[in-house]
């Protein structure tokens, strides 16, 4: 607070009509007051919303302007600090008017100017903010340095913005949710990206006439969003009948509901319908939900008797043979593992179920754990070739990885040989003996039997290049001894190392090239 000296008049011949006329003063000062607080009161700097927007610029810089002469009168440069005098009196009050005004008349303005200079210097002032903007400087104008600035400047400045009144909308932003826009005005707004509300289309026709608008634009955001809203507002026995003879729109509800699972009303709406396989095939999906396999091989069984169509009908039966055997093996293996009775269970421990697994994930299993076993067992892998039909490039395929990977070499060579009607054993491979070298090899197969599947590789060229890449040396060198080719041998010599049997091979075939050249031929005469 800041303190000024009170000033005292000395006796003085009119001092009874200087009082009576600081007592009109003050009286005239307090119902000057009353009239300024009553306009204030009952005053608004807000103005009610019309949806008129002409002029929409002008009437906001009136009714900031408006904003501003109303709070003028009540943020003074002033007003922030409460002066009182000597005798704990406010300045501003009556009594203080009335013996303000009695000194006045009885001393010099001169004495009055130094003794109010006195009485204000000799007391500190509170400290002000440093900022070169106050709020009442703002709202009349102008800065603390007294230079003025307009209004819209006071506006721009970043320091003094969140003190500007809040400007309404104008009309054109309540559009999008008041005005009654045409289905194809509603269409092309939705394609846009626009807010619209689809509420007001309460009637059949127009619902219908949105949704063929949004066919014709061929967009399937819109027609999907538009699907919602019609799957949510009309019953399904009306929604599925206009939809039959929209198939675009049909198709997109279709791939919808799959999408969403919503599989009852797909189930409804395939009916209707009357897509008997589709609706096969949809229940037939529900397994996949279902983790438990004894009540999975139940729905299985049950859905052998939908009405699939021939081809499907037997992979579904065949779906439903396999689990029954995984749970069979699963139940067995399981036993023989933890008794520990089985060898190749002790020296590879499962490290999953084969529930639930594809067929040839079972078939891989049992060549793995149970290539031995006779045709008559369920796990036996020459039961499921032919009880599920396999093809015999499947198989040989699925067996041998399984038997590389034990390493069972007397196995993989018993897989590829075969005895004509005279007795003679071939080897024949139904997936090529290239594919069976690459098997082998990824295996870390000897090179001893690479060698071996690599001889019976039928093109030279292929052959040559799958020597050299695992370096089977004895199949490149017997290769080019059979092409007679000296030059490339003599190239190959230098590949090998120096002083190893097969340097000493390659030697021994050069020198007998050499001699079949220099023996003479002889001519009959």
């Amino acid at each position: 607070m800041m303190l000024c000296g009170e000033l005292t008049a000395p006796p003085h011949p009119g001092e009874e009509a200087g009082t009576l006329r600081a007592v009109g003063l003050a009286g005239g000062a307090m119902n000057r007051m009353k009239v300024d607080e009553e306009e204030y009161w009952h005053s608004s700097k807000c103005k009610a919303f019309t949806f008129d927007d002409d002029d929409d610029e002008l009437s906001q810089l009136k009714e900031s302007k408006r904003a501003v002469n109303s709070l003028r009168e009540i943020v003074d440069d002033d007003d922030d600090l409460e002066k009182f005098s000597w005798s704990g009196e406010p300045v501003g009050s009556i009594s203080w008017s009335i013996k303000e005004t009695a000194s006045s008349s009885s001393n010099a303005p001169e004495g009055r100017d130094s003794g109010l200079q006195k009485g204000s210097s000799s007391h500190p002032a509170l400290p002000k903010q440093t900022s070169s903007y106050s709020i009442s400087s703002f709202f009349k104008g102008r800065n603390k340095l007294g230079s003025f600035q307009s209004l819209s400047d006071a506006l721009s400045d970043t320091g003094v913005k969140s003190y500007a009144p809040e400007l309404r909308r104008s009309k054109a932003e309540y559009k999008d949710y008041s005005s009654d826009w045409s289905p194809k005005d509603t269409v092309r707004r939705m394609q846009r990206g626009k807010i619209c509300s689809l509420e007001r289309f309460r009637s059949l026709r127009e619902k219908l006439e949105l949704l063929d608008e949004a066919v014709a634009v061929h967009d399937g955001n819109v027609i999907t969003a538009i699907l919602i809203f019609l799957k949510r507002t009309l019953k399904k026995e009306i929604l599925f009948q206009e939809l039959e003879v929209r198939q675009v729109a049909l198709r997109h509800l279709i791939h919808f509901l799959k999408e969403t699972g919503e599989q009852k009303l797909l189930l409804d709406l395939l009916r209707f319908l009357d897509r008997t396989e589709e609706v096969a095939l949809s229940q037939y999906r529900e397994h996949l939900s279902i983790q438990d396999a004894e009540k999975r091989r139940e729905f299985l069984k049950g859905c052998i008797r939908l009405p699939f169509s021939s081809e499907d009908a037997v992979h579904v039966q065949d779906h439903y043979t396999l689990l029954e055997r995984q749970i069979i093996i699963e139940a067995n293996d399981r036993h023989l593992e933890a008794a520990g009775q089985s060898e190749i269970f002790r020296k590879y421990p499962r490290k999953a179920s084969i529930l639930n697994m594809p067929l040839v994930t079972t078939l891989f299993y049992s060549c793995f754990y149970h290539y031995t076993e006779g045709e008559g067992t369920f796990s036996s892998p020459t039961n499921l070739k032919k009880t599920f039909k396999i093809p015999d490039k499947q198989y040989v395929l699925t067996a041998l990885a399984a038997r590389a990977k034990l390493r069972a070499w007397h196995d993989v060579d018993a897989l590829f040989t075969t005895k004509n009607w005279l007795g003679y054993t071939k080897k024949r491979a139904p997936i090529g003996f290239r594919r069976v070298v690459e098997i082998l090899q990824r295996n870390s197969a000897p090179v001893q039997v690479l060698q071996e599947y690599v001889r019976l590789v039928e093109d030279v060229e292929t052959r040559l290049n799958l020597a050299m890449k695992y370096k089977c040396h004895d199949v490149v060198i017997d290769t080019y001894r059979d092409l007679k080719d000296r030059h490339q041998l003599m190239a190959y010599r230098c590949k090998v190392e120096r002083g190893s049997a097969e340097e000493d091979k390659i030697d021994s075939i050069l020198s007998n090239l050499v001699k079949n050249d220099s023996s003479p031929t002889y001519t009959q005469s």
